[in-house]
């Protein structure tokens, strides 16, 4: 199960916090670390600070943006500190770990992400997130390092993982949860729907691209608590496809019979 969740860290400056990351991550049973354009990596540093979790750097994959980071998952999870004038679904960090096991236990693919030191996630990474976790430090002191926060998380996915083992030798194994009848939609699928939705609304004249506003950020919040399966995408693709024909006069046929 728990290989199913991954740890993204973008764009961190310091290798150290990799190193200090990995070290949280195996010592919670974690082992897959993904690193985003990362200012330093490989690094001495890194390994000295992982103190024996040098496996998990060794397989860390590194990518160039969070979109190849995500690429998979079901289940994003966005490390965030600050408030935004946008209101997005929040859990804190133990609702984080219960969200996290439930989903792995079902074959979903995880990902917890951690922006830079210095600055977080930004808004249009954020919004690639199901949930925002907050991690609710003192207000007089809140600054976290970074490869704390990862032991934070970590932490509560291991007393989630945890609880599900005890819950299981509870039920003797006679009850094993079924899986999800449909698979979800992975972020990769979501990003391609979101382009496919807005350059929809574009030519529709419902979205004006010189002034689009929060109208993205709208749908994309309202579509990541949706947990839109593949079939329901496929239908929400195909709705698109026929608007977009609708609109440049070309002929189209009723979809329905099809669903």
């Amino acid at each position: 199960m728990l290989e199913n969740i991954r740890v993204v860290l973008v764009n961190t400056s310091h290798p150290g916090n990799i190193g200090g990351a990995a070290r949280a991550m195996k010592n919670m049973g974690l082992s897959r670390l993904v690193l985003v354009d990362p200012q330093d990596f490989p690094s001495h540093e890194a390994s000295a600070r992982a103190s024996g979790a040098d496996s998990i750097l060794e397989n860390a994959q590194v990518v160039a943006t969070l979109e190849d980071a995500l690429v998979g998952c079901t289940l994003v999870l966005g490390t965030s500190a600050r408030d935004r004038r946008m209101p997005w679904p929040m859990l804190d960090p133990r609702e984080c770990g219960v969200h996290a096991v439930d989903r792995a236990a079902e074959g979903g693919e995880v990902a917890l992400v951690f922006g830079r030191e210095y600055a977080g996630l930004t808004n249009d990474e954020l919004q690639r997130c199901h949930y925002h976790v907050h991690i609710p430090s003192d207000p007089d002191f809140s600054s976290l390092n970074l490869a704390a926060a990862v032991q934070v998380l970590c932490y509560e996915v291991r007393m989630g993982w945890l609880a599900s083992q005890g819950q299981s030798k509870r039920a003797d194994k006679v009850e094993v949860a079924s899986p999800r009848s449909e698979q979800l939609s992975t972020m990769d699928e979501l990003e391609l729907f979101y382009g496919h939705l807005e350059s929809t609304l574009v030519q529709i004249g419902f979205l004006n691209p010189e002034n689009p506003r929060h109208l993205m950020s709208r749908l994309r919040r309202l579509f990541a608590r949706s947990a839109v399966s593949q079939s329901e995408m496929n239908i929400l693709r195909g709705i698109l496809t026929e608007t977009q024909k609708a609109a440049r006069g070309e002929p189209h046929k009723r979809r329905s019979e099809d669903v």
